[in-house]
């Protein structure tokens, strides 16, 4: 027995020895020479993250790193590349990271996503101006020596520094104008204006930085449909942070908006219609600097597509008032994100009217009696419209012909519009001339209608005239003819 465990022992501290040399022979030679040359990339590739997985300096340069013969570990014939330059940096990078199997099986590693495929595909994959070679390679973000996890602050596309890596190619107007002179140089400057440029400056790596919003390796151009920030596509992602109640409450932010603002008149025109002209979250929060609207400038960003609106409201009596008591100009009778399309009972003094929120018959009278004579103003259009609408339906019921007065009716409708566009006036007068002019048109078509009507039954008993006495004289007609011939038989028969 005690020979056996000399045995097992022996041969256990010979495997230990068959290690460590074959852990010996495994050094990385290239490394180990450049180190002592004290080059920059091998002193930042001792704290790279494939050296650390042991990827010697072959793996992407090719070549034989276990040897310290310079003339064999640079022999081209064994496979040595030298630096890549161009699409082949990249290539290299995918002869690991766009295969699965080896990145599971070798290096336990979930990163297994196409990248490469992602970026050829991406506005960073078009040809640059060499026409020779992609844009973006994978070391113009990552580095090349020296590449940590995306989670390692040391990154540079960790969030707290990914800003700084775009930037460099995004706030070089140079650079940029060889791609597209019209797009901005200013995005990180206006993001640093931003509630999430702020915080991430604070050292807060939760906050959306320019990856969170517009993809890593998979970027496109905003117009492209594919893109996260296309208009459709972008309340989805800020409903990424914003609709996800855990990661916002902290931030003490509902989580809510995207929810309302997909059942808001916005949204369904945005997402349901598929109406680009429909704001998305950026419209009203802005891009790269985005805030939520203050109280002062609400109207404004209302303002840019309700333009007509937001003047009318300027100039009105309101204006005054929602300035000293510090109130939201729109947001206050419209609400912000689930907006909803504005039925006339907004507007008016009873219980589910906005103005009867600060009206009332002992409060703010003046505003109760122009609210109250708007209302009637409002109803007693849509109501003669309602009417002429009815007449004109039956009077086609009855084969009448009324393309003329349907064209005419568009201007009673007209009117009607621009009363809703009139009530931010919130004035009787203004209100009354815009409604009068629809009632001018829907008296004239309610004549001309019933003209019509009254000639179709004039023409249609005149017609029932005629064919009486046509039926009669055909009558009488044959009846005499009839008496002539038995007159005449008679004669015939006495002959």
């Amino acid at each position: 027995m005690d020979g056996m465990k000399r045995i097992r022992t022996i041969l256990f501290w010979a495997g230990v020895a068959l290690l460590l040399l074959s852990a010996a022979n495994a050094e990385d030679k290239c490394l180990a020479c450049h180190s002592q040359m004290g080059d920059k990339p091998s002193k930042m590739f001792l704290g790279d993250v494939h050296n650390k997985k042991g990827i010697t300096c072959a793996g992407c340069h090719g070549g034989n790193s276990n040897t310290d013969e310079v003339e064999e570990a640079m022999n081209s014939k064994k496979g040595y590349l030298g630096v890549p330059s161009g699409d082949a940096i990249s290539q290299a990078c995918a002869n690991c990271h766009s295969n699965a199997s080896r990145m599971v099986k070798e290096y336990q590693s979930d990163l297994t996503r196409k990248q490469l495929e992602l970026l050829t595909g991406s506005v960073h994959g078009k040809l640059s101006t060499t026409g020779k070679e992609r844009i973006v390679q994978c070391t113009t973000c990552h580095n090349a020596h020296g590449i940590v996890s995306a989670t390692n602050p040391a990154s540079p596309v960790y969030p707290l520094n990914v800003t700084k890596t775009c930037a460099k190619c995004h706030a070089n107007a140079t650079f940029m104008r060889q791609y597209n002179p019209a797009l901005s140089i200013d995005q990180m400057e206006k993001y640093r204006t931003s509630v999430h440029g702020k915080k991430n400056a604070q050292g807060d790596a939760k906050v959306a930085a320019c990856a969170s919003c517009h993809g890593s390796h998979d970027i496109r151009s905003v117009a492209d449909v594919k893109s996260k920030v296309y208009a459709t596509n972008l309340p989805a992602t800020c409903g990424k942070c914003h609709a996800n109640a855990g990661y916002m409450k902290e931030y003490k932010i509902p989580s809510d908006q995207v929810k309302k603002f997909t059942s808001s008149v916005h949204g369904k025109a945005l997402l349901e219609k598929n109406d680009l002209g429909a704001p998305s979250c950026n419209d009203c929060h802005g891009n790269h600097g985005a805030v939520p609207p203050g109280v002062e400038s609400i109207s404004k960003v209302c303002g840019t597509c309700h333009a007509l609106n937001a003047d009318l409201f300027s100039a009105s009596p309101h204006k005054k008032a929602f300035d000293t008591r510090r109130l939201p100009e729109c947001e206050t009778c419209h609400g912000n994100h689930e907006i909803v399309s504005a039925p006339s009972e907004l507007l008016g003094v009873s219980s589910d009217a906005v103005c009867a929120r600060c009206h009332s018959e002992t409060k703010n009278t003046k505003g109760y009696a122009v609210a109250k004579s708007m209302r009637q103003l409002v109803d007693s259009l849509e109501h003669e419209e309602l009417h002429v609408n009815a007449l004109v339906d039956d009077a086609q019921q009855r084969g009448i012909e009324m393309g003329e007065a349907e064209f005419k009716l568009r201007d009673v409708r007209q009117s009607r519009l621009e009363s809703r566009t009139m009530v931010h006036s919130f004035s009787g007068e203004k209100m009354k001339e815009v409604i009068d002019k629809g009632l001018g048109v829907s008296s004239v078509v309610a004549a001309e209608v019933n003209l019509a009507v009254e000639d179709f039954y004039f023409r249609r008993w005149g017609l029932g005239v005629a064919t009486l006495i046509i039926s009669i004289l055909a009558g009488s007609l044959y009846l005499m003819i009839r008496r002539i011939e038995r007159a005449q038989a008679a004669s015939s028969d006495i002959e």
